[in-house]
């Protein structure tokens, strides 16, 4: 009887030993511990078997305190109970890795020899720590020890290699390795992609696919999410077709990737579709979708979206939401979107986040609104390189190269790192600004952080430079760099152009086409500037026509060009005809006052009156092109219909806009305008000019005496 009993109880404490490995909750694994401690009678509650059971259990909930509670209290340790242990640190994070290897060091005293498994979880734990001298020697040791022919060691060789980001020797490993499986090559994949080599990791996906092996649902995640970066969107769309043969199931990690790819790929219909399948979307998914939107110029789809994400209990929207949807709808009028956006921010508490701050100071200089960019500028207590740039950025794109130049120096002043984007931006303003000292100082910061070399820099330096008429520094800048791209050659033919060298312009322009280089609109602008201002009548009008035969669309700069070049060159009929054919109707006012200015000069008086008709049609009230017209009669010697418009402008009361005038002193810019008191330092400024102007009158008094004394001397 007593032998029956003890073999029910056996039987019942394995079947509550096999429960161990199911069970996931704490409180659980705990009743279940007690249970086995109160019905283990004749098999040992003690014994290492049943030990190494609810250790592994209590691993496996997340709790190593009371894993390792119950291997201190083991009097018997095997190596499966150091194994377990091992196993269950090695999962969790860098800090428990350490813990992995002191209890390595610890088994090794107890002279138990180890296993594959054993090196499997240390190879796992100098993962998370990144110690590529750990992984090393453990490798040596397995070599040694005859437990690198196991697959599990091999791919845990793989994966510590790829953290160290030691690629070669995980390549080596993975092509050794006699039989790789799935996981090894879903490793390998993997370690490329995350250490940035991410051709090699989607051709490495390619051949797996190819030779039968079947990609994990994490590995097609990370290859998608590797398409979107490259851009190959071919491959992301062979990928997704290759999910759908294979008819791989799709979790919510899989979908959001898909929908990614296709978003950067502008193809947010598909992204839609694939979108709107989802059983239960979550935040990720929602603000894919919104960025996608919003990347593709669909604000309006974009707006939707939100509301419909408002609309729902769960998930709330948070930073990256509220950023996706700034920046899509950032192009409508502030108060339509904007500004209501920037409110519920403000009341959900997200106006001191960084990233959200960066996308309202970007929509408020979109809308023109500096000063609201500013007061959310400084709102923000910390500040990074992004929103600096988009300081910068806003305010050159403003015209204001003043407010960005200080903007950069105060980003100097407070500390603040920056990058190539930001000094790009900052030597634009003083290119526009025709600023010498204040470009060659942010030259200094170039050069002294390495970004001279940045192709965007060596851009924005040379045509900075030529701006300021120092065309051979601007060539010194361009022959540094290696290999120029478009924009370099660009900025250097745009300088030649500005200073008249129309030779030179030309021959960088041969040079263009010989690097195999195809000219955009910029570059024929340049040229077709160059000419005007040398008036090269033929080789402007070849330009053009070369221009329009591989296929760019003349802008409107490019038609105001050729309409100088031809009325510079007394061509005024065919000037005409080049403004009949520009499609942009807002632009011609400028064309045909232009040619009325060169009919002026020329006294021609028919194509005169018909360009002055032309503007007037555009804007009855337009005091330049009546005084133009006043001036073409008087050659004329029309003199009634001077009179009559001279009548006509003093009825409309037209004013002249004021010019701007500035002057760098001391690292900063003092812009001034005539009659205008605004300046802080306007009264010292009066009295300096009246300090002055007696000084003349001082001189001039002094000479006259000098000059009569001379004559009454001669006299004598």
């Amino acid at each position: 009887m007593n032998k029956v009993c003890y073999c029910v109880a056996e039987g019942h404490v394995l079947s509550l030993l096999q429960k161990c490995s199911t069970v996931t909750s704490l409180q659980e694994a705990r009743q279940l511990h007690a249970l086995i401690l109160t019905t283990a009678t004749g098999l040992n509650s003690q014994s290492p078997f049943v030990c190494n059971n609810i250790l592994s259990m209590y691993a496996r909930c997340g709790s190593l305190r009371d894993s390792h509670l119950v291997f201190d209290k083991m009097p018997r340790r095997t190596i499966v109970s150091y194994n377990a242990l091992l196993a269950a640190y090695s999962r969790t994070s860098s800090y428990h890795a350490i813990s992995a290897l002191e209890l390595y060091t610890h088994m090794e005293t107890k002279g138990l020899r180890p296993s594959s498994m054993t090196f499997t979880s240390l190879l796992q734990a100098s993962s998370l720590l990144e110690q590529w001298w750990v992984g090393s020697l453990l490798h040596a040791q397995g070599l040694k020890l005859g437990f690198l022919n196991d697959i599990c060691v091999q791919t845990s060789l793989l994966n510590m290699y790829s953290s160290c980001r030691d690629l070669s020797s995980a390549e080596l490993v993975f092509w050794d390795m006699v039989d790789r499986d799935d996981v090894a090559w879903n490793s390998l994949i993997v370690g490329y992609l995350k250490n940035n080599k991410i051709k090699e990791g989607v051709w490495l996906f390619i051949v797996m696919m190819r030779v039968g092996f079947a990609p994990t649902l994490f590995t097609y995640c990370m290859v998608l999410n590797a398409c979107s970066h490259l851009k190959d969107y071919r491959s992301g769309r062979l990928i997704h077709a290759h999910v759908i043969v294979r008819n791989v199931p799709l979790d919510l990690h899989l979908q959001n990737a898909m929908v990614d790819m296709y978003c950067n790929g502008g193809n947010t219909q598909t992204a839609y579709r694939i979108f709107s399948r989802m059983e239960n979307p979550d935040l990720v998914s929602w603000n894919s979708m919104i960025a996608g939107y919003s990347e593709n110029k669909d604000g309006e789809k974009a707006m939707n979206l939100f509301v419909q994400l408002r609309e729902m209990c769960f998930p709330k929207p948070d930073d990256y939401t509220y950023a996706g949807i700034i920046s899509a709808t950032a192009a409508f009028p502030s108060s339509s979107y904007g500004k209501p956006l920037h409110a519920e921010v403000i009341k959900t508490g997200l106006e001191i986040n960084v990233f959200v701050g960066s996308t309202l100071v970007s929509m408020y200089f979109k809308n023109h609104e500096s000063e609201a960019a500013r007061r959310v500028f400084y709102s923000l207590s910390v500040k990074d390189v992004v929103l600096w740039t988009a300081m910068i950025t806003g305010y050159s794109k403003m015209t204001d190269g003043i407010s960005a130049i200080r903007c950069f120096f105060e980003m100097v002043h407070e500390a603040h790192e920056f990058d190539d984007y930001v000094l790009s931006g900052v030597l634009s303003a003083c290119a526009d600004l025709a600023v010498l000292r204040q470009g060659e100082i942010i030259h200094c910061y170039a050069v002294k952080l390495g970004y001279d070399v940045e192709m965007s820099v060596s851009g924005s330096l040379i045509d900075m430079y030529a701006k300021n008429g120092n065309l051979e520094a601007a060539y010194l800048a361009f022959s540094q760099v290696s290999d120029p791209d478009l924009k370099c050659w660009n900025s250097m033919l745009g300088g030649y152009s500005h200073h008249g060298m129309v030779e030179e312009a030309l021959k960088l322009f041969e040079e263009i086409l010989e690097q195999g280089l195809v000219p955009d609109q910029v570059t024929f602008l340049s040229l077709l500037s160059a000419c005007s201002h040398s008036r090269l009548v033929e080789q402007g009008k070849f330009l053009w026509n070369y221009m329009n035969s591989i296929g760019l669309i003349p802008g409107p700069k490019h038609y105001s060009c050729m309409v100088t070049l031809l009325s510079r060159a007394a061509l005024l009929e065919e000037a005409g005809e080049i403004i009949d054919k520009s499609p942009y109707i807002e632009d011609n006012l400028e064309l045909w006052r232009t040619l009325l200015s060169a009919c002026v000069i020329n006294k021609n008086f028919i194509v005169g009156i018909h360009a002055a008709e032309e503007v007037l049609r555009l804007k009855a009230e337009d005091g330049p092109t009546l005084v133009l017209l006043s001036n073409l009669y008087a050659a004329a010697r029309r003199w009634d219909k001077v009179a009559e418009i001279r009548r006509n402008m003093r009825g409309l009361m037209l004013e002249k806009d004021p010019g701007l005038s500035w002057i760098e002193a001391k690292n900063d810019i003092h812009v001034f305008s005539s009659g205008d008191q605004s300046h802080p330092k306007a009264d010292e400024v009066q009295a300096e000019l009246h300090r002055l102007k007696r000084n003349m009158i001082r001189t001039e008094n002094d000479d006259s005496e000098t000059q009569n004394a001379c004559y009454i001397s001669c006299r004598d």
